[in-house]
């Protein structure tokens, strides 16, 4: 059988010093060819010349009896490849790969020393052995592939999220990969802009970017169990994704897992995932922080795992989508991106994937972020109108964008040093405001989820302060399908919010008659809506 170039690696083709990377989209970058034929740094493989080809492909199928886990670990014996020229470890928040104290990705620890969150730091110095072409090349040879990890959005850049981990712990459902599309109509008509795009990260495995993060986690856990590490299931607090994404993939691996949510304050299709992947699911009269308070407690005491964003290894699957988002572009950095903000580990993550791609010299800057809070849940908002003086958490409310109903925020270290490195401009949102973006987006075309209504309201007011130019390119992270809220959705259009609905579209009862039908269908075809189509 033809070995496939996926697995064999090739890096005699490879120069170690960075080229700069052309971003203007006046002039697009021209593709780079070269030889990158596997995902794994071989340490004895010289670096000579920057001769370039495509990678190359197998077109031959894999032996009847194999799996693709099986084929994967069969060219990797072939290939010698599992020698590992890379590593990452946690480290203190914000210090560098050599800070004094650190922590293997193996040991379960959740903060320094001195109670600082952890970060997940890789070795920078030898990553950049590599130039941004190869990298480049590497990660764009990968997608659409079937080939075990690869396939996934997230472990198509395995070397940057767990490079030493084996491709036989990951679990994986290939999420990521997740549709970048021009919001053309709702940019022009609402916004008078020309290049609006939206990252659906919702279209994954469970509904919600947070599989980009929980395959990560899930697989580190997976490969502690088979050290046997005293871990016996992983356990989370939620406001819906999170828990639906951490019983997904556990599920998938065999591993027990438990969740803590607030009673009453998620949607049904939220809390039905989990129960349905077989997780032990408590219903805790309390709010979010509530019941992250009580998870970090019994996790402490427990050999449970803890799964929230307190723990940094799922900020690295997260940080995939900003790396995909780049791809998507074919390596031009965006002027602005929009991300919904609630315990606020993901605007970390997102700054965190655009910054290696520009210090491993895939790209020459970084976009401008914005992180949008609901009025009711906004903590950082209010931080930053402040000035930065003085963090106070909140007391949430209720707001239909549950998911980021979150008063006292584990990541808002992370979140401030990702806006102030970035430009970054914080926005809020009122919950008839969120809910009209919401009805506006869908009725371009999409069916989007309230945080996602929260990140459009910001983009609303910095695009009428003029903050946002017309021709910014500029993309809405959408964190979750809209398929996970059809009762806000229903509860807006059927009027049953009191003093919302600008925007609402109920149904029309009409009589089963030829003539009623047609009073309905003449005045609905003289009317202004119609006109506004």
């Amino acid at each position: 059988m033809v070995s496939s170039s996926l697995f064999n690696p090739s890096f005699s083709t490879l120069t170690p010093k960075p080229t700069n990377p052309t971003t203007n989209r006046k002039n697009r970058l021209a593709p780079t060819v070269i030889t990158c034929t596997s995902s794994t740094y071989d340490s004895s493989s010289p670096i000579t010349s920057t001769n370039s080809h495509p990678p190359q492909q197998s077109h031959n199928r894999r032996n009847a009896e194999e799996n693709i886990k099986d084929e994967a670990r069969r060219h990797r014996s072939v290939s010698g490849s599992e020698s590992r020229g890379f590593t990452a470890r946690y480290v203190p928040f914000n210090e560098g790969f050599d800070s004094p104290e650190w922590y293997s990705l193996d040991d379960i620890v959740y903060r320094s020393r001195s109670g600082k969150l952890l970060d997940v730091q890789h070795d920078m110095e030898a990553l950049s052995r590599f130039d941004g072409a190869y990298w480049r090349s590497l990660f764009d040879s990968r997608v659409g592939r079937t080939a075990w990890p690869y396939g996934s959005g997230v472990w198509s850049k395995k070397e940057w999220v767990l490079p030493e981990i084996d491709a036989d712990d990951i679990v994986s459902a290939f999420e990521g990969n997740s549709n970048l599309f021009w919001a053309e109509r709702f940019g022009k008509q609402y916004l008078s802009m020309n290049d609006l795009w939206v990252k659906h990260c919702g279209i994954s495995h469970t509904g919600s970017f947070k599989d980009l993060g929980m395959t990560v986690l899930v697989s580190q856990v997976n490969r502690l169990r088979k050290l046997n590490r005293p871990v016996v299931g992983v356990g989370c607090a939620s406001t819906g994704d999170t828990s639906a994404a951490l019983s997904a993939y556990c599920a998938a691996a065999g591993i027990p897992s438990i969740v803590f949510l607030p009673a009453n304050k998620i949607s049904t299709a939220q809390l039905v995932q989990p129960i349905a992947n077989g997780a032990l699911v408590l219903s805790i009269d309390t709010d979010f922080d509530g019941c992250m308070k009580l998870i970090r407690e019994i996790t402490s005491e427990l050999p449970i795992y803890l799964a929230n964003s307190l723990n940094s290894l799922r900020l690295e699957g997260q940080k995939t989508a900003a790396i995909e988002i780049l791809q998507q572009f074919d390596w031009e950095v965006p002027d602005w991106v929009i991300v919904p903000g609630g315990n606020l580990g993901n605007i970390y993550a997102f700054y965190k994937g655009f910054k290696m791609c520009k210090d491993l010299g895939l790209v020459d800057r970084i976009p401008r972020l914005v992180c949008a809070q609901a009025a009711n849940a906004n903590p950082l908002y209010r931080y930053y109108k402040s000035g930065w003086k003085e963090f106070k958490a909140v007391t949430a409310k209720s707001t239909f964008a549950s998911a980021i109903q979150i008063g006292d925020p584990v990541s808002i270290d992370r979140a401030v040093f990702a806006l102030r490195n970035s430009e970054g401009i914080v926005e809020e949102a009122s919950e008839e405001e969120l809910m009209d973006a919401m009805a506006q987006a869908d009725s371009t075309g999409m069916f989007i989820c309230p945080h996602t209504g929260v990140a459009l309201t910001a983009l609303i007011k910095l695009r009428r302060s003029g903050v946002i130019g017309p021709t910014d390119r500029t993309v809405v992270v959408s964190t979750a399908h809209g398929l996970k809220f059809t009762q806000s959705k229903t509860d807006y259009h059927s009027g049953a919010i009191p003093g919302m609905g600008r925007f609402a579209n109920p149904p029309v009862t009409v009589n089963a008659d030829f003539g009623s039908v047609m009073d309905v269908l003449k005045g609905f075809l003289k009317s202004d809506r119609l006109k506004s189509k």
